[in-house]
């Protein structure tokens, strides 16, 4: 992976930054991006792909992680603005938005997917990158630590959706938890209008729960 990053040094490109987000496909919570540059030498054994480890691993890998990057850049996208832009928006503004937090500017972007995001930097999407670059990997293990961490919080608030558990994504019993309580504020109302329709007519809003 990190023969992967450096493969794309030249002349020109002595800095890279790896960009992932992490909560694309959850009902509730935020979409969170990271993006994280390392020196050209460094490495640290374990990093992959973030849905490739286990809760326990990615929280072991996250402080060393940020301790041995040169800059680290996050971004927490809300529900109310993926609902607005879409989340494909969503994910590229968390990911353009937390490099642009990098102290350090990098030559160039690799990016998780196959979409970049406009800016002044070049950017290159890098289909399966999360599995293929060090720095991406990195960046996903950040997002995804960083968001798990936001949904436990949240849990607290609403302990009836076991966001602790499921992290806002559509598990059987997060759906289940909908359809009995009803919706809170922290839902993505486009998401629920596609996985559960029965919520919507064009006379009634979803209801939510303080």
């Amino acid at each position: 992976m990190k023969n992967f990053d450096n493969s794309f040094l030249t002349d020109k490109v002595k800095i890279i930054a790896g960009c992932d987000e992490a909560g694309r496909g959850p009902l509730a919570g935020p979409v969170v991006a990271a993006s994280i540059i390392f020196k050209n030498d460094m490495f640290i054994d374990g990093i992959n792909d973030s849905k490739k480890l286990n809760e326990k691993q990615r929280e072991e890998l996250f402080p060393e992680i940020l301790n041995k990057a040169e800059c680290v850049g996050v971004s927490v996208i809300s529900h109310g603005v993926i609902d607005k832009i879409n989340i494909l928006q969503a994910s590229l503004l968390g990911m353009k938005t937390a490099t642009n937090r990098l102290k350090i500017k990098p030559d160039l972007i690799l990016i998780d997917g196959n979409k970049c995001f406009n800016s002044d930097i070049k950017n290159i999407a890098i289909v399966g990158g999360d599995s293929r670059s060090f720095s991406i990997a990195a960046a996903s293990i950040v997002a995804k630590v960083v968001r798990d961490n936001i949904m436990k919080r949240l849990d607290k608030y609403f302990p009836r959706y076991l966001w602790a558990k499921n992290k806002g994504y559509p598990t059987k019993e997060h759906i289940q938890a909908v359809k009995i309580f009803g919706t809170t504020s922290l839902h993505r109302k486009t998401f629920l209008k596609n996985i559960l329709p029965e919520y919507y007519n064009s006379n009634l809003e979803l209801k939510h729960l303080k």
